[in-house]
């Protein structure tokens, strides 16, 4: 599903995306929600979703079709992945989500998916595999609208988004028909008052007592917005039935993780199954990692440095086989299982480590290189350059540690030593 705000997404990871690597290949580093997780999320909240269930295994299947009684069921894998309904599974199975009245449909729909990759258009040829499936009431939808709160910088706080032009991409809606998008800046010390609900309702086109009830769902989004610390909740489409429901037929919310000391039972609920195993060992250690496929590992400190390094071993003729943030607050600690990740990377075959000592320490970082080249045995070329606070004194550790370091006295030289050291 589009989003239609394109700030929330991680600016480092943007310029990654941008400059490096596919779009595709780059893992998003927020709290991702499975779609059955998002809406117990808003069942809890008292907003109207789908009824539903999810099952694990076969059994869970079984227990489904006999207890589990609506007109029509909805199957659908959870991964986090789009385009799950045009996708194929590994053993022939055509489609990520299924309809069927039949209860008896359910058990061997769900056995078909579970313990198998479904390959999508966005999970690469390898596909994903499927751990849990939803069971849901399938309902009819007879009008879709797009709705979403977000956090947004040019207002200083949260707003509401609305277009009656719902179900579809809606920065399309937004750039071919700007007039059917409808903004409403939130006071935070007021909240979403009965004046504001209403007139996004009646903007989303919801007439009679659904007008009320869009409005009331509207009200019970923003306290979702609210309790659990989101930085964006999106529902396209956020719709009507034949028989005058509104229901909210798929969510996407996205957390601010600077709360999640907050929020222990949602970022509990994190599904890292589907992540980089490297990328999920970084974050235990507060580092910023996303794999890539060149051969020269790159060690820095701030996102814009990671950028530069990547961009001037690009300008040498290198490839670099990771962005490796080790941040401000660096200790020796992170240091060694920031090598240590970079090694288990079998294609690197270098590693170029760049340091601007403002916040951080570089005799700190000089500390972390010798005790994890020691510990690690080191068998890869090492390219290190320092520059900024304590740098005569890193110096000199590296120096009486007697590693077969390759130093480098500024940014471009240690490019080209990294690269060099691959011949």
């Amino acid at each position: 599903m589009a989003s239609i705000c394109r700030f929330l997404q991680s600016p480092a990871l943007n310029l990654v995306k941008n400059r490096i690597v596919p779009a595709t290949s780059v893992p998003v580093r927020w709290l991702n929600l499975q779609e059955f997780q998002s809406k117990k999320l808003m069942q809890d909240h008292d907003i109207t979703v789908q009824k539903f269930r999810v099952a694990e295994t076969f059994e869970d299947a079984q227990e489904i079709a006999k207890e589990f009684k609506v007109k029509e069921y909805v199957i659908k894998a959870q991964i986090l992945a789009g385009g799950r309904g045009k996708g194929v599974f590994e053993n022939g199975f055509k489609g990520g989500v299924h309809l069927t009245k039949n209860p008896s449909d359910v058990p061997p729909i769900v056995e078909s998916m579970l313990g198998h990759k479904l390959v999508t258009k966005q999970t690469g040829k390898d596909g994903v595999l499927v751990r849990k499936v939803m069971v849901a009431e399938a309902l009819d939808i007879s009008r879709e609208t797009y709705f979403a709160i977000l956090m947004d910088r040019q207002h200083d706080g949260p707003v509401m988004v609305g277009s009656p032009e719902g179900g579809v991409d809606i920065e399309e809606v937004a750039a071919k028909k700007p007039e059917a998008i409808f903004k409403e800046p939130i006071d935070i010390s007021v909240g979403v008052t009965d004046e504001i609900a209403l007139r996004m309702s009646k903007n989303l086109g919801f007439v009679g007592k659904k007008e009320k009830d869009a409005a009331e769902q509207i009200k019970r989004l923003y306290n979702l917005f609210l309790d659990v610390d989101a930085t964006q909740v999106e529902i396209n489409p956020f719709g009507e039935t034949p028989d005058c429901q509104v229901v909210c037929f798929d969510a996407k919310v996205n957390f601010d993780d600077n709360a999640d000391f907050r929020q222990k039972k949602v970022f509990e609920m994190n599904d890292t199954s589907e992540s980089d195993p490297r990328e999920v060992d970084a974050g235990k250690w507060d580092l910023n990692y996303v794999s890539m496929d060149g051969n020269i590992g790159c060690l820095v400190n701030g996102a814009g440095l990671a950028m530069a390094t990547m961009d001037i071993v690009k300008l040498h003729g290198g490839e670099p086989a990771n962005f490796l943030d080790v941040g401000g607050g660096v200790n020796e600690e992170q240091v060694y299982h920031a090598f240590r990740i970079l090694t288990q990377d079998k294609n690197v075959k270098a590693i170029l480590v760049n340091i601007f000592g403002g916040i951080v320490n570089c005799a700190t970082i000089a500390s972390g290189i010798t005790n994890a080249c020691k510990t690690i045995n080191l068998q890869v070329p090492l390219v290190v350059r320092l520059e900024g606070t304590n740098v005569n004194t890193a110096k000199e550790i590296l120096k009486k540690s007697k590693l077969n370091i390759i130093a480098a006295d500024d940014f471009e030289e240690a490019a080209k030593k990294a690269v060099a050291s691959l011949k």
